[in-house]
């Protein structure tokens, strides 16, 4: 007895078998091809997500040939825009979360309805669904005229599994489509954006059974027909789950080319000014908070790249533990690719400041794994701030295995930093984990439970008091140099 995890990334479709008891029995990827047409686009034909979904889901099977799969639950890229037609036959390629060409789409938002951050827990961004249906609107009107039904993508990959329009609450969530607090679609965004809510799927919880695998996509998976596909849950919902945060204040960070830091939260709290994501969460009755840093350990990779070619990443961050706190004055701000929290500048840039003749490598590095640090830590602030207690949090990706990272990151944030089994299994594990509860009737606690801790690192209480000086040091650069970046 097992189900099925999926994650529909940017890159490839990841499917996991798991048993009931949690443990991954095998797991396969399948990659498709991304399309950037004009400058800022980002686009993928939807038809290649179903291919993928299909070679991965098969190759799984063909390593576990004998277990029966009792659910399926789907993770997958947010935000982005998958149009149909009438006949349910997709209409132009879907456009991503990483598609930027749609800023005036979000001011023109803002404009019309100054209280969307209220409403929406989000501010109007680029990387958000319903700018992206303005732009169609406006630009492409013949192609606008045809769409009757609006999907994000894991969302469509439930269409061609179970025949069933459905959307589910974490990835609804950043649309900017939904009231956040009251966990249904805004009549108020509907009507700002054009759209008319029999676009949109049947709303979810990720735990809920939406459908069952039709006898056509069963013949194409080599799976019975019938199995129940859960809600499922957006990427970073999905991660999250996948790594054990699934009770309020629980946290992980997320260290992969760009950082996210997310908590779980009881209520509905958006930050005021929306410098932070506030989502449904993928379990019933949650919510979560959610700050993104476009270029976390990217910046860590640049930097090798750039100036320390060919040096392993391990022994470039041992060397920095030989640099003293605060690298002797040395900030990097690693605003690489623009920034999302806090700033939500795209026009941000990167910077080292202080800059002698003292600073050789190992302080350089110093810096930039500070700057990183400060960085996520900013979003750390800001969901204490919201009233949220975080004293620890778990930590995935590749940064983890440095220790010397791990324990700036742990002084920078004024938290234990644990490092867990299983954590970075990602948001297929998590999509398994809501099909352990939806599909199987295993409890949330259980299901969803943290692995256990491989290996923590504490604050030091003369390092937090140090870091706390550096950060005020560290928040004060980028509005020194915004004019600047805003001119080049």
């Amino acid at each position: 007895m097992a189900v099925l995890g999926i994650d529909l990334g940017t890159s490839g479709c990841k499917t996991v078998l798991v048993s009931r008891e949690g443990k991954i029995l095998a797991a396969a990827t399948a990659e498709y091809p991304l399309s950037t047409p004009k400058p800022l686009w980002s686009e993928q034909d939807p038809h290649d997500w179903w291919k993928g979904l299909v070679a991965s889901v098969k190759a799984v099977i063909a390593k576990q040939p004998n277990e029966v799969i009792e659910g399926i639950g789907i993770g997958g890229q947010m935000h982005g825009a998958t149009l149909l037609d009438a006949d349910d036959q997709v209409v132009r390629p879907a456009i991503l979360w990483n598609d930027g060409r749609c800023q005036a789409e979000c001011d023109l938002i803002h404009k019309k309805f100054p209280g969307v951050i209220k409403e929406t827990g989000n501010r109007a961004l680029v990387g958000f669904t319903a700018p992206k249906l303005l732009w169609v609107q406006r630009n492409e009107p013949k192609v606008w005229k045809r769409v009757r039904t609006v999907l994000l993508p894991k969302d469509y990959l439930r269409l061609r599994l179970t025949g069933e329009k459905v959307a589910e609450m974490s990835d609804a969530a950043g649309m900017l489509l939904l009231d956040v607090a009251k966990r249904r679609w805004s009549a108020k965004m509907l009507k700002v954006c054009n759209i008319d809510e029999s676009y949109l799927g049947r709303l979810i919880e990720g735990t809920e059974v939406g459908g069952s695998v039709t006898a056509a996509a069963a013949a194409e998976l080599g799976i019975p027909a019938g199995v129940p596909v859960v809600g499922g849950a957006g990427d970073q919902a999905a991660g999250a789950v996948g790594a054990g945060c699934a009770s309020p204040g629980q946290t992980t960070i997320a260290l992969g080319t760009s950082g996210v830091v997310f908590t779980t939260t009881k209520g509905y709290s958006p930050e005021k000014d929306g410098r932070l994501h506030t989502f449904c969460h993928a379990l019933p009755k949650t919510w979560h908070q959610m700050g993104v840093m476009l270029s976390a350990a990217g910046s860590l990779q640049w930097f090798r790249d750039t100036c320390a070619p060919g040096v392993d990443f391990g022994d470039l961050c041992t060397a920095a533990g030989n640099a003293p706190r605060g690298a002797e004055g040395l900030t990097f701000l690693p605003y690489l690719t623009g920034e999302r929290t806090p700033l939500c500048d795209a026009q941000a840039r990167g910077a080292f400041i202080g800059l002698t003749r003292l600073h050789t490598q190992k302080y350089l590095t110093r810096a930039v794994l500070e700057g990183i640090s400060l960085g996520l830590a900013e979003s750390l602030r800001l969901i204490r701030a919201a009233g949220t207690t975080v004293k620890e949090a778990t930590v995935t990706g590749g940064g983890t295995r440095s220790d010397v990272w791990m324990q700036i990151l742990a002084d920078v944030c004024d938290a234990r930093i644990v490092l867990r089994e299983g954590a970075d299994a990602g948001p297929a594990l998590g999509g398994a984990r809501l099909a352990l509860v939806g599909a199987c009737g295993v409890s949330i606690k259980v299901a969803c439970a943290p692995g256990p801790v491989v290996k923590t690192f504490t604050p030091d209480k003369k390092a937090v008091k140090e870091y706390a000086k550096i950060a005020e040091r560290f928040r004060a650069l980028y509005p020194a140099i915004r004019d600047y970046c805003h001119a080049v």
